[in-house]
């Protein structure tokens, strides 16, 4: 079976990202062009990203997580520890995250370096959640093998009457990790597929150099 997909295009024309217009810090533009998109754009959840950790088998891997902070150092992102990407990532702290808008017609790819955040940080985040999202960190023994869905309801039911009208406090298996970027493209498209891509790098003085790619 086989689908020719060559007649797939479009044609980009809803913004553009001129090298004298952006600023020196890359989080500033990240901060202008979410806030953009967020407010203006139908997204749907402008906080996700895909993040790509090369895996203990030696392949690279990706998936869609969710952003849940973002500060002048890095951005945030909470999973289990002991889950597939969260072992990839412990081996191999090197990482790429990419945004893409769509309806935007908007990308961001950054590398960086993941580390856990500080305990309390991923304490107090994980006392934010819902009881159920808090209980279902609890609950899954994330990229394990199960036998079926009923043994995970099962399990969350069990939890629930355990905890019922306790304090539900964050598994250590469970917590934050922030990515420190050394690199990052944005890329606004453009027509006739000549798109703007900026990139920054940070260098050993820790100023940004920015720079444009050809498209």
């Amino acid at each position: 079976m086989e689908k020719d997909l060559s007649n797939y295009r479009k044609s980009y024309e809803k913004g553009e990202l001129l090298l004298e217009n952006v600023p020196e810090n890359p989080i500033e533009l990240f901060r202008n062009w979410f806030i953009e998109v967020d407010t203006h754009f139908n997204v749907g959840e402008t906080n996700a990203m895909t993040i790509s950790t090369m895996g203990l088998d030696g392949y690279p891997k990706s998936r869609v997580v969710l952003l849940k902070k973002y500060t002048h150092e890095g951005f945030i992102f909470y999973t289990n520890y002991n889950s597939e990407k969260g072992k990839a990532i412990t081996a191999n702290p090197n990482v790429c995250l990419s945004f893409f808008w769509p309806s935007a017609e908007r990308q961001i790819i950054i590398k960086g370096k993941a580390e856990k955040i500080a305990e309390n940080l991923s304490d107090g985040y994980f006392e934010s959640r819902p009881r159920g999202s808090q209980l279902g960190a609890i609950a899954s023994n994330q990229s394990e093998v199960v036998k079926d869905r009923k043994e995970l309801e099962t399990k969350l039911k069990d939890l629930e009457i355990k905890f019922e009208g306790k304090v539900i406090d964050r598994p250590k298996k469970w917590g934050g990790f922030i990515i420190k970027p050394v690199e990052l493209e944005f890329w606004q498209g453009r027509p006739n597929r000549l798109h703007d891509r900026i990139r920054y790098q940070l260098q050993d003085d820790y100023n940004w150099t920015i720079e444009r790619l050809a498209p």
